[in-house]
């Protein structure tokens, strides 16, 4: 092999890569001297078989005219691409720039580890590739990201080195998935699920970027290592890793589309954001001491109830506030119809009805959040399907929002026991909450109604987003707010 020459230019140098398609058919990956400019370059051919199959040729076709029209200082440049037709290849011949580093499998199995620095400084890197891939028109999906096809070159003082993004021979066009039939194409412990049924969106590669990355700070395979029932790679305990990038690499290789991170804008923006919003708290693992809240949970579902608040200072308010309105409401009632007003209108009897309304309605509204606070049992259910949140009070139950689905639960929010002024600039406090948006609703745990205490608050969003698998979103109010 060595020393033959290609299409009367390419003389073989060494082979780089092989992988069979057939009993002969074969993709392999060799580097070439270009006896015309005298450069190392790579020739990618594809050979024929008595198995050849034309899917083989049209990936191979499509990964040419990708490298065609793309023009990126990271991804090889394409140079030529020719039909073979000597004794020892028959096939076609696909010509690119060669870039002269390790892989990162090929590091870490050198021995070389890699930091949380080193892996941010790849990742921001490898997502900036990916980003202008997704945004040409139309997006161009890689495919098959895993540790052997991303490259480092030039390693020195505090850099992780250049970072190439290599082996465009699984990519797919949007466009391409319009028509026809599609390739299943991947790599296992790399491919999302959605890829193994021949989807692939921009996501998908964001999955298969998060795997190498786990790869990288676990130096175990992702298949390697435990999932969750819902197929959630289990990393946390293999990787010195901080919680804010773990909680950020689950989101990138969340199994479900709806809660992965959708583009790598987005994943870059959540990596590089400056303010504290994801996980930027430790939060209480062991449920308080004394705590009075119920939880339950397993691979099936999270349950959490609440008991009722009993009397404070503030329902002993409330009630007396309430009875107050209540007996202006039934005075002013009794004045009209003792004076014969409620069967002979007047105006006067008909502005002294629309003054008691509000009492009326002030009284019962503060009476029933008395009863509720006094009585009322508040639990958050959730399964596999859905997510509700129910009010139990004398055996009766009301649901409020409507339950919602379970895939539609997209964010974790937790809004800390704060400060603010009231109308007339007194500063008063304003009791934490946590809050599960699920589409265009959301269920909250909140301070101000139920016993939660902040330290409470604290333990229910480690526990939710453990179970829900979602990073916690710590809400901060503005300045003027505090």
């Amino acid at each position: 092999m060595k020393g033959e020459v290609l299409g009367d230019r390419y003389q073989i140098e060494q082979q780089l890569g092989k992988r069979e398609l057939g009993k002969r058919a074969g993709r392999r990956t060799l580097l070439v001297r270009d006896q015309k400019t005298q450069q190392l370059v790579v020739v990618k051919i594809l050979t024929f078989g008595n198995d050849f199959e034309w899917d083989d040729l049209k990936l191979f076709e499509r990964e040419a005219e990708t490298l065609k029209s793309l023009t990126h200082p990271a991804i090889p440049r394409y140079l030529d691409y020719f039909e073979l037709n000597s004794p020892n290849y028959k096939g076609f011949a696909l010509v690119q720039t060669y870039v002269e580093g390790k892989s990162l499998e090929e590091h870490l199995k050198g021995g070389r580890t890699f930091s949380e620095a080193d892996i941010k400084q790849i990742t921001t890197t490898s997502l900036e590739i990916l980003n202008y891939l997704h945004s040409r028109q139309p997006p161009v999906i890689h495919r098959d990201i895993k540790p052997s096809n991303i490259l480092l070159t030039n390693r020195s003082g505090n850099t992780v080195g250049e970072v190439y993004l290599v082996d465009f021979g699984a990519v797919q066009t949007l466009a391409a998935k319009e028509g026809g039939t599609i390739t299943v194409v991947g790599t296992y412990g790399y491919m999302p699920p959605e890829q193994f049924g021949g989807r692939a969106v921009p996501a998908s590669d964001l999955y298969s970027l998060g795997a190498t990355l786990i790869y990288l700070a676990t130096g175990q395979h992702p298949a390697d290592l435990p999932q969750t029932d819902n197929l959630q790679i289990e990393f946390e305990k293999a990787a010195n890793l901080s919680p804010a990038f773990i909680n950020w690499l689950k989101r990138m290789t969340h199994p479900s589309l709806n809660r992965r991170l959708a583009s790598a804008s987005e994943a870059l923006q959540a990596l590089k954001q400056e303010h504290p919003t994801t996980d930027s708290f430790t939060p209480i693992v062991k449920k308080p001491t004394g705590s009075k809240i119920s939880l339950t949970k397993n691979a099936d579902f999270i349950k959490i109830s609440i008991p009722p608040k009993g009397f404070t200072a503030s329902t002993i308010a409330c009630t007396f506030i309430g009875w107050s309105l209540l007996a202006i409401a039934w005075n002013s009632f009794m004045i009209i119809w003792t004076n014969g007003i409620l069967f002979h209108p007047s105006v006067i009897g008909f502005f002294l009805l629309l003054l008691a309304l509000p009492f009326w309605y002030g009284g019962v509204t503060l009476i029933w959040h008395i009863f509720v606070t006094l009585f009322g049992r508040l639990q958050l259910y959730c399964n596999q399907q859905q997510i509700s949140l129910t009010w139990e009070i004398f055996g009766f139950k009301f649901q409020h929002p409507r339950p919602a689905l379970r895939q539609d639960i997209n964010r974790l929010v937790y809004i800390p026991k704060h400060h603010k002024k009231d109308i007339d600039g007194d500063r008063v406090d304003v009791p934490g909450k946590i809050i599960i948006k699920a589409g265009l609703r959301q269920y909250e745990l909140n301070g101000e109604i139920g016993s939660i205490h902040e330290l409470e608050l604290d333990w229910l969003a480690h526990e939710l987003s453990e179970w829900l698998e979602i990073p916690i979103t710590r809400d901060y109010l503005p300045p003027s707010d505090k």
